[in-house]
């Protein structure tokens, strides 16, 4: 990464989480926090967060030397000299994010990527009309980023396209794992199975079907930990013999009639059966089903030993109890 200068606008949750993804991998990082009493706190919590990944052994460097690879600076201008990427973590707010790119059109050398950390907008509703949006893309993290690798990158019909690989190309060597959303939509991926989920499990208790911690326990406990392994089309493919066209076949009617309750029409037509199961017969070849079935129980396993290990996930959360969680000092808070 020799080379790179990171311009982190925004020392909010997500703009120190990103200085922690962009530190650990060696990158010196300038973040603009315009609050001032917010300004003072961000070297500690970027400390803070290091010393806990260092406490967990998965950080490989001490985190007084890591967290110095950021700098707090007090306005945009001083940001942005000599930056190779710019990574805006503003809140979610349509006005502020127009006036924000405006200004970094303004004040950022034309060749560096303009990204955002939108949870749900797009870029076209806040740099269509830049001179410089050709630049201009959302790059959406989960929280914390430094934990949760994956990163939506999401452009324009007007971001060119050597700036969605330079940002992706960045990502990448920085140990995320980068996913292109292929058009605008508001949400993104991640937001939209994530909303698909809330809502059926607000209406589950809406309905009386299930208390709010037994519909956690099912996540939790259940398809939560399945996804920390694999995900939905995989899990589909392997929980049914003859892979995920048979089990389309037999569960298929079952999901559409759910779906119809609330008012949802999107049937499993053979033609999007069969379009799933090509893409994902490219990475998991049927004739090697037994394998990855193997694979996926020894991953589960792996888990579960880890879960235990840790301590953390013991019979506390059933009893309603909050697991104590070690402290890399006794100044150290959750943020």
């Amino acid at each position: 990464m020799s080379g790179q200068r990171i311009a982190v606008v925004g020392g909010g949750s997500i703009g120190v989480g990103w200085a922690v993804v962009f530190n650990r991998a060696g990158i010196e990082t300038a973040l603009y926090e315009p609050d001032a009493e917010r300004r003072k706190d961000v070297p500690g919590d970027l400390e803070r967060r290091l010393r806990r990944l260092a406490l967990g052994g998965v950080l490989n460097e001490d985190p007084a030397v890591v967290a110095r690879r950021t700098r707090t600076v007090e306005s945009l201008e001083e940001t942005v000299v000599d930056v190779t990427h710019v990574q805006e973590c503003a809140p979610e707010s349509l006005e502020l994010k127009r006036e924000l790119f405006r200004r970094l059109d303004a004040l950022v050398a034309p060749d560096v990527p303009l990204a955002s950390s939108s949870s749900a907008l797009v870029t076209s509703a806040f740099a269509s009309e830049l001179p410089g949006r050709q630049r201009c893309l959302v790059a959406h993290p989960s929280n914390p980023p430094y934990l949760l690798p994956v990163v939506e990158l999401v452009p324009a019909p007007f971001t060119a396209a050597e700036v969605v690989e330079r940002a992706r190309t960045l990502f990448a060597a920085v140990g995320m794992s980068p996913v292109l959303v292929q058009r605008e939509l508001e949400g993104f991926v991640f937001n939209r199975l994530q909303g698909a989920l809330l809502r059926e499990a607000y209406c589950l208790v809406r309905d009386g079907i299930a208390s709010v911690d037994d519909v956690d326990r099912v996540v939790r406990d259940g398809l939560g930990r399945r996804w920390a392994a694999i995900g939905p089309f995989e899990t589909a493919e392997l929980n049914t013999r003859g892979g995920i066209e048979a089990h389309a076949e037999l569960l298929g009617p079952a999901y559409a009639r759910m779906g119809a309750e609330r008012g949802q029409h999107d049937p499993w037509t053979p033609e999007l059966v069969a379009r799933v199961a090509g893409e994902l017969h490219e990475r998991l070849p049927p004739d090697r089903w037994e394998e990855r079935v193997s694979w996926r129980d020894e991953a589960l396993i792996a888990l579960e030993r880890a879960r235990k290990e840790s301590g953390l996930f013991e019979a506390t959360a059933a009893a309603g109890r909050v697991a104590q969680v070690p402290q890399p000092d006794e100044h150290e808070g959750v943020t």
